[in-house]
């Protein structure tokens, strides 16, 4: 057993770290536009002004895409490119934009997976308040409705939010990210709300204005856990930690996974929550909670590492430290295949849905070599190593229905700009020239074998 026959193997992008194109064509600001534009906040300086220039060589990368073998596409739409004020004026180009990628896509057999929302507010609504707003998950909402009118003829499946807790914790609680706000506790949760509301209200838009039956999920991430050995206590102590809010601040909650996920999927807030935090918690009506478990077909979920733990005497997780010299990414992120396998299984176990892995990957040390070729033997080993995990949790019995790889192309990376590499292709920022790298080749390959020879 392993990966079902019409197993998904994709890659994914996000609008700002990939278009490039920031002023053309009548696009809004976004906050990431005037986030890099502030002194400190990134990287040397860099900006998503250009990026990858998708917005001009979305046909030279999707043909690129089927020549890898790459079978969906998993990108976002920029809002502020369709609604440069955030509501009410819709940006025909905007639109048109997305129709040629989507038509080109389709054309040449890979299927459209449309994210509603990659963290690129329209900067218009962040004037407003932004994720602040009470009024935020009635705009999402006709966003997402314009694209369900506009889009749902030739796309099928959607997710509505990117990883809310980054949204949430590294734009609101850090300042990491844009917006570059460090709110306080009673704020934070009103953003959390917010954006859980929004979520389902989009799940509602889509249902709504689709012009057929639409397939939608979400794409969160968390912090992930897996055990130091299988005896029962040290399983249940990993998934004790994943689901389990350890502390009593908004960065305890943050990236804990049932904080997001429980509310969307069973209705109401997890176990404790109410305790931890009743007095800033806003109060949700029995409709409010109806509309953010909205009905989802599918989960996804973004993994890329995990902690260890085992259970102590009285079962409780206990974090074990990393050997020295324990293995770590270009962007310091240890490797820990096993998340793939323990994840899943968790998320399974509890949510009952179809399964997405929707982004996995591993930044590395990359350049053109003198023959020409991209030799990335760590990423083509930490695929090798993730995706077979993934492969053991599907075989036993996890409903895997797909994979999308993070990421297609090099790209913005956020905070850090251009210095780390995540793609299964190079880009040359100076030239934009495309080359594939032996990871993107191995990819082919286990696409086209769909994980048997892993």
């Amino acid at each position: 057993m392993g990966f079902r026959k019409d197993f998904v193997w994709g890659a994914a992008t996000a609008s700002y770290q990939v278009e490039g194109a920031a002023y053309e064509n009548g696009k809004g600001l976004n906050i990431w536009d005037v986030f890099c534009k502030e002194p400190g906040k990134i990287y040397e300086g860099h900006s998503g002004d250009v990026a990858c220039d998708q917005y001009h060589r979305y046909q030279e990368d999707v043909r690129t895409m089927k020549e890898m073998g790459i079978r969906a596409y998993r990108f976002s739409l920029s809002w502020a490119r369709i609604m440069p004020e955030g509501t009410g004026r819709v940006n025909e180009k905007g639109l048109a934009y997305y129709d040629a990628l989507i038509d080109a896509l389709l054309e040449n057999g890979i299927e459209p997976y449309v994210t509603l929302y990659h963290w690129d507010l329209p900067y218009a609504l962040q004037l407003r308040g932004g994720w602040m707003n009470p009024e935020s998950p009635k705009w999402f909402y006709d966003y997402a409705a314009v694209v369900a009118e506009h889009f749902s003829d030739r796309v099928k499946k959607f997710f509505t939010i990117n990883e809310p807790q980054c949204a949430a914790g590294l734009g609101y609680l850090t300042g990491e990210h844009a917006p570059g706000l460090k709110v306080g506790a009673y704020d934070f949760f009103h953003v959390w709300q917010n954006l859980l509301l929004a979520h389902g209200r989009a799940v509602q838009a889509l249902r709504e204005h689709a012009k057929g039956p639409v397939e939608i999920g979400a794409a969160p991430c968390s912090a992930l856990y897996y055990p130091e050995t299988e005896s029962a206590a040290d399983i249940e102590a990993a998934r004790r930690a994943m689901f389990t809010i350890a502390g009593d601040t908004p960065n305890d909650a943050v990236w804990n996974i049932a904080f997001w996920s429980d509310p969307v999927f069973f209705g109401h807030y997890p176990e404790g929550t109410q305790e931890r935090f009743g007095k800033l918690l806003p109060p949700l009506s029995q409709e409010e909670w109806k509309v953010i478990s909205s009905p989802l077909d599918f989960y996804g979920q973004n993994m890329y590492n995990a902690v260890m733990v085992r259970a102590d005497e009285q079962g409780n997780p206990v974090r074990v430290k990393r050997a020295e010299g324990f293995p770590k990414t270009a962007i310091q992120w240890p490797v820990t295949p096993e998340c793939m396998y323990w994840g899943p299984k968790f998320l399974y176990e509890r949510y009952h849905k179809p399964f997405y892995i929707t982004e996995n990957g591993m930044s590395s040390h990359d350049w053109v070599s003198l023959d020409g070729r991209v030799h990335d033997a760590a990423r083509v080993d930490f695929l090798h190593r993730y995706l077979r995990e993934y492969r053991r949790a599907a075989a036993d019995g996890v409903d895997a229905r797909g994979y999308f790889a993070w990421s297609s192309h090099d790209n913005f990376e956020w905070s850090y700009g251009y210095s780390e590499r995540f793609g299964l292709i190079y880009v040359d920022y100076a030239t934009q020239k495309r080359t594939v790298k032996d990871s993107g080749y191995f990819y082919r390959e286990t696409a086209a074998a769909n994980g048997e020879n892993l």
